[in-house]
């Protein structure tokens, strides 16, 4: 687990994970709260050691080396705190559990300067300003909902980074996508940058390990609700793959074109189906060690009224109240 020398300094062993890999990219990894170009200037100006010796950025790794980052005050823009609703569902003075809503981004960055999650979240709890990235060690796409932690303490921070880094941290999501599987897989496909649009992800043959595994929970028509769990945490993972698999979400813009549904399918449902606003997809359930107390958590996040709405028509039911 990553340790906190002194104030302001970051220090932390490389995973074997990250073995034969180029400096720059394992620290990429193990600290995801600063960007890559940020710490790669750092390593040219100096402000990391590898084992207590000087290091560049092509230098490649064996995985179990310690790494002392010194990062400058300043380092990474400081953002505004805007009065903006939060669904909590835990806090302590380590960590907060945030439901989070469709349509909220979760940090500031090109095209949305602010009402992010990072926005509210240093309203709230404005000793968040203290950490790297307000205390955000994982994402949801904008459209995603669910649950997500929160570091709010430099123990947190620390904690959560290395349990990450580690996958230690289990979440499970539930996604509604196009067609039946006939059952349960492991999808283990490389990605990395679409080779034409660099927006998007693709599944490509020279990508980072990407692995996802999902059950089937319930069938309909022309549907399936899946339960999937992640290996990996690579940007838009579940989203890629279900569509690489001819089963993407349902509402996703990006990833899965819209699709006329069968003819066996009833007219709501295919409704339903067609006009959904947004990728099915919520992070239904958090397990993690905490990071002071050891203590094992869950959480599990119910569904928002939408996703829920669209499950109900593809039972044939009326929609919730």
């Amino acid at each position: 687990m990553a340790e906190i020398p002194d104030e302001g300094a970051l220090e932390a062993a490389i995973p074997e994970t990250e073995a034969g890999r180029r400096l720059d990219q394992a620290l990429a990894a193990l600290f995801p709260d600063y960007s890559r170009s940020l710490l790669t200037r750092w390593l040219n100006e100096g402000r990391v050691t590898v084992d207590g010796g000087p290091a560049r950025p092509r230098d490649k790794v064996a995985g179990g080396e310690v790494v002392a980052v010194t990062p400058e005050a300043g380092g990474e823009p400081r953002w505004e705190p805007e009065e903006l609703p939060l669904t909590v569902l835990h806090a302590d003075e380590d960590l907060l559990v945030i439901d989070k809503p469709a349509g909220l981004v979760v940090h500031p960055g090109a095209g949305n300067p602010s009402g992010t999650l990072v926005n509210a979240l240093l309203y709230h709890y404005p000793e968040l300003a203290d950490l790297p990235r307000a205390g955000l060690v994982h994402r949801l796409d904008r459209d995603t909902t669910g649950l997500l932690v929160v570091a709010r303490s430099r123990a947190g921070h620390t904690g959560l980074v290395a349990d990450l880094q580690e996958r230690r941290i289990k979440r499970q999501y539930t996604a509604v996508c196009h067609g039946v599987p006939t059952g349960g897989a492991t999808i283990d496909a490389p990605m990395g940058r679409h080779p034409r649009d660099r927006k998007r992800m693709a599944v490509i043959r020279d990508g980072k390990p990407a692995v996802t595994r999902f059950t089937v929970a319930e069938r309909f028509a022309a549907a399936a609700r899946l339960d999937v769990t992640l290996e990996t945490g690579r940007t838009h993972q579940i989203r890629v793959h279900l569509a690489h698999r001819r089963h993407p979400i349902i509402g996703d813009p990006v990833y899965g074109r819209r699709r006329a549904a069968p003819g066996r399918v009833a007219p709501a449902a295919a409704e339903a189906m067609a006009n959904f606003p947004r990728q099915a997809l919520h992070a239904a359930r958090l397990a993690l060690t905490h990071p002071r107390t050891g203590e094992e958590l869950a959480w599990e996040a119910p569904l928002p009224a939408d996703l829920a709405g669209l499950l109900a028509a593809l039972r044939g039911e009326a929609a919730p109240a």
